[in-house]
């Protein structure tokens, strides 16, 4: 859809290979620039370093006095960390870089690899649970790893204790990708340095942060997005009502992926998530081999989206706004930037129906959304929302 504003939604394109890799961790790594905005600014000024050029102006307009971009030296230093781990920058521009996970609202901008990245561009599946996974679980996921290994499919998770570790390692012989929430150096949990180890020599570690980064608990979610932004597939294995794993789902759900999962007996609280994903439209997964045939099944069918997870957004009516409203309504930039704040809640909102209720032009309500990212008052989410930071 033609928006008439360039950024209006996150570009999935390849940026221009002009561009260095240290204009484009500079990017990145400023202060209050995530991986939706800065795909915004690449979108609206050609390159890094020409948004580099313009970010001080741009935090300047939003009210952020003496703001400076990340300096050359922290840049640098990561890079010099990175070579240190024996690890490999990968951009976002790079052949290397997954096409799947490029084409996701708020694609990482570069990921820190350990290990071989051809795995990257291999067909891949997620197998994810439980850390607290009982034994029938674990089995069951050793299980569903080693088959689907030997169709052909790498499988990724997130090292966690529990499901994912019971995963890679069964899936160690035929390939396995691991996304990490710190950097790929810094192994958590701790007790799977020998595992990590085994990983990063015959699959693939990953990670968005910068090599030394330790996990905090705001990564986990982050973490998630790519661990499904890479798969064609999520199947669950034991995961609690409400846990880490439905978020991951969730995730799968609005990048177009197929969620799958385990049922499990109905008075397991472990089971209760999965129980709940297939009542309310996940596929029912037994083995390996269903989850192959489903697959198959589903190169031409829609993917099923699970009510309890995110219900069908309705599609917007347009909104045409007359231009005596658009003079009443538009205001000043701070007046703007208080009209958007006032529409906006903890609950993410779609940001094309609040351009539309704004009744504004499209570049003029980006520009505002843009200042308030950075002034670190909206968040940006997948799927195109927006919600009070």
């Amino acid at each position: 859809m033609d928006n008439g504003f360039a950024f209006f939604d996150t570009p999935n394109t390849p940026h221009s290979p002009k561009d260095d890799d240290l204009s484009f961790l500079r990017l990145i790594r400023s202060r209050k620039v995530g991986p939706a905005t800065f795909h915004r600014l690449i979108a609206e000024h050609g390159s890094a370093a020409e948004a580099l050029r313009a970010l001080p102006q741009i935090a300047a307009e939003a009210g952020l006095a003496d703001y400076e971009a990340c300096p050359e030296g922290v840049a640098a230093a990561e890079l010099s960390a990175g070579r240190r781990a024996g690890a490999r920058m990968l951009r976002c521009d790079s052949p290397l870089y997954p096409a799947a996970l490029r084409g996701i609202d708020g694609a990482p901008p570069v990921l820190w690899v350990r290990g071989d990245p051809a795995w990257l561009a291999h067909p891949t599946v997620a197998v994810i649970g439980a850390r607290n996974a009982s034994s029938l679980g674990l089995r069951m996921a050793r299980g569903m790893a080693a088959g689907l290994g030997e169709a052909g499919l790498a499988v990724a998770a997130g090292l966690a204790r529990g499901i994912d570790t019971a995963a890679h390692n069964a899936a160690l012989p035929t390939g396995t990708i691991a996304v990490m929430a710190g950097g790929v150096d810094v192994i958590y949990p701790a007790e799977n340095a020998i595992l990590a180890a085994q990983i990063a020599e015959k699959g693939l570690l990953v990670s968005e942060q910068p090599p030394g980064t330790e996990p905090a608990a705001r990564h986990f979610p982050t973490r998630n997005r790519i661990v499904s932004g890479l798969s064609r597939a999520v199947i669950v294995i034991e995961a609690a009502h409400r846990s880490g794993t439905l978020i991951t789902a969730k995730n799968a759900l609005d990048q177009g992926r197929e969620v799958m999962a385990v049922p499990g007996h109905p008075m397991d609280a472990r089971a209760a998530g999965c129980n709940a994903l297939i009542r309310d439209g996940a596929l029912l997964v037994r083995s390996a081999a269903d989850v192959v045939e489903a697959l198959a099944a589903a190169e031409d069918a829609p993917v099923a989206r699970p009510a309890a997870i995110a219900a069908p957004v309705p599609a917007p009516q347009r909104l045409a706004p007359a231009p005596a409203r658009l003079a009443r309504d538009s205001g000043g930039p701070v007046q703007l930037e208080a009209r958007i704040l006032s529409r906006l809640g903890p609950s993410p909102t779609e940001e094309n129906m609040l351009i539309r209720d704004l009744g504004i032009p499209a570049a003029m309500a980006s520009a505002a959304i843009l200042a308030l990212e950075l002034q670190g008052r909206v968040t940006r989410m997948a799927g195109g929302r927006l919600a009070l930071s």
